[in-house]
């Protein structure tokens, strides 16, 4: 939805859509009707952003043919929808029954990663409304951290600008404006805002930049003043933030319930203990404070003693846009594990999935317009 900050800049909230499953166009549309309308309608706003998410083989289609392209655009349209971003993370496959490790795949050492993500570009600039300033698509972090060698990081830095390239072309082709977000999680080659910054300091800043995972970089026990200061020193911009919120507690056992088996679930501890999954971190028995890699509803508090990481959601929005300017202007939810939350917390119907990410986008307008954003 489209919001206004006080300093006049405009701020473009969404979903991402990487919650459902589809992955062919006519799917991708059934979605719209399914829950983005009704997701529009509950929240009583003219136009709903998407944060779309194309696997591989539809963005290839799309990317291809400009009837096709259109198609799409009219489709959003009509419904009262539009698209300013798109998660290119996930190559395909995301929802399937065991997900875990396959999503790193293909990493930025391959072609595969950079055709599928200058797909996304060019659909991108066809889909971007009118007015929209720009584009952005969030992409992995390089790669899972092993294997991870100096012959590999050579050959993501040449990708890397094969990437911006290919978006310098994508805009002269289009006249729109296109960059692409890695997105720091844990485990991978990076992890925090300092690898960022050492891994993407040879980037073209003006088209690649990152995307801030709001769970990731608290399971980074990263605090957001000094994670956004470290990239503005850097000159490294914040082209997408990810709203989410990971799990936390003192009392590990509590977390049995939340094992499942399809996403990874990384686990840190303050002093450095590092799990790669939750079930792994339980059978270690690692020194309690946990926070874990489980994006949970941004809306509502889990049962004690867990708790959510949301009070640094609310630090880092008092600092991306509590200041005279914004220092991001897309912002969309990710909370793409309500499939997998514990039973009594998981929605059994389509309708009752459209009203808790409805909630999800309530509550961050609630968030924004205590920041004085006009929405």
């Amino acid at each position: 939805m489209r919001l206004s900050h006080p300093g006049g800049a405009p701020l473009h909230l969404s979903y991402c859509t990487n919650v459902h499953p589809a992955e062919d166009l006519d799917g991708i549309i059934a979605q719209f009707d399914g829950y983005a309308v009704p997701i529009r309608e509950r929240l009583g706003v003219d136009v709903l952003g998407l944060g779309l998410w194309l696997a591989a083989p539809v963005a290839a289609a799309l990317a291809a043919d400009p009837a096709l392209r259109g198609r799409l655009r009219r489709e959003l349209t009509t419904r009262g929808l539009e698209v300013v971003t798109l998660n290119g993370f996930p190559y395909r496959s995301f929802q399937d029954p065991v997900v875990k490790y396959a999503v790193y795949q293909p990493d930025w050492t391959t072609p595969e990663r950079l055709s599928y993500t200058l797909d996304l570009a060019r659909v991108l600039a066809d889909l971007l409304p009118d007015d929209a300033a720009r584009g952005s698509v969030s992409t992995l972090p390089l790669a899972w951290r092993d294997p991870w060698n100096a012959t590999m990081a050579e050959q993501a830095a040449r990708r890397l600008d094969e990437l911006a390239a290919g978006l310098a072309a994508v805009e002269s082709d289009t006249g729109r404006v296109v960059r692409v977000a890695f997105e720091p999680e844990p485990g991978c080659v990076v992890e925090t805002t300092e690898q960022a910054v050492a891994h993407l300091a040879d980037a073209d800043h003006d088209r690649l930049g990152v995307c801030l995972d709001l769970a990731h970089l608290a399971c980074a026990w990263e605090e957001p003043a000094a994670a956004l200061r470290a990239l503005r020193d850097a000159g490294l911009p914040i082209v997408k933030v990810q709203l989410s919120a990971a799990l936390e507690t003192d009392e590990p056992e509590a977390l049995r319930e939340y094992v499942e088996p399809r996403f990874l679930h990384q686990t840190r501890t303050p002093a450095g203990d590092a799990a790669d999954d939750l079930d792994d971190a339980l059978d270690r028995r690692l020194p309690a404070p946990w926070r874990v890699h489980y994006h949970v509803p941004l809306h509502v508090s889990p049962a004690a003693p867990l708790t959510a990481t949301t009070p640094l959601l609310r630090e880092a929005l008092a600092e991306l846009a509590g200041g005279p300017q914004p220092l991001c202007d897309h912002f969309d939810v990710e909370t793409y594990t309500w499939g997998v939350l514990p039973v009594a917390l998981r929605p059994q119907t389509g309708e009752q999935l459209a009203e808790g990410i409805a909630d999800e986008l309530d509550f961050v307008r609630a968030e924004l317009r205590h920041l004085g954003v006009k929405a």
